[in-house]
């Protein structure tokens, strides 16, 4: 069996980059990063086996993805919509739905806030719908609003 030759690497790497054009996953280029890695060094150690080779570039692909991942994008795999965050006290809207102290109201957004521009709502005083109104704290997936 023919051991692939540097250039090979090289040609398969940048197949696998451009591929990536093709499939926006964002896992291809890792692939056709560690091919890019075995030419480098096919490049300075000649005539290693072609098992080697493979085991070279399997191993810097998954480590290049792993890393990816894991390291440079950690909170990319968790979905933020339909969860409240603490950044939104202070964000004013409109109550679609009436509020009151212990009835939950619905508020709208002019502009979506983590995926979703409604939001259920629960306030220390009963306020109609139609009123502007100010997210003063976040309780769970719960705004509490007060008046404007």
């Amino acid at each position: 069996m023919m051991n692939p030759e540097w250039w090979h690497w090289a040609v398969a790497g940048i197949g696998l980059i451009l591929a990536e054009l093709a499939v926006p996953a964002f896992v291809l280029i890792w692939f056709g990063l560690g091919a890019l890695l075995v030419a480098l060094a096919l490049g300075v150690v000649p005539g290693l086996g072609f098992t080697v080779q493979l085991a070279l570039w399997l191993a810097a692909s998954l480590l290049l993805t792993l890393l990816w991942f894991k390291l440079f994008r950690p909170d990319q795999m968790k979905t933020r919509i339909g969860r409240s965050d603490a950044n939104m006290v202070g964000e004013v809207g409109l109550l679609s739905l009436e509020v009151a102290p212990f009835a939950r109201g619905e508020v709208r957004f002019q502009k979506p806030i983590l995926g979703s521009d409604v939001w259920p709502c629960i306030a220390d005083e009963a306020i109609a719908a139609g009123s502007r109104v100010k997210v003063t704290a976040v309780e769970g997936s719960l705004l509490k609003v007060g008046k404007v």
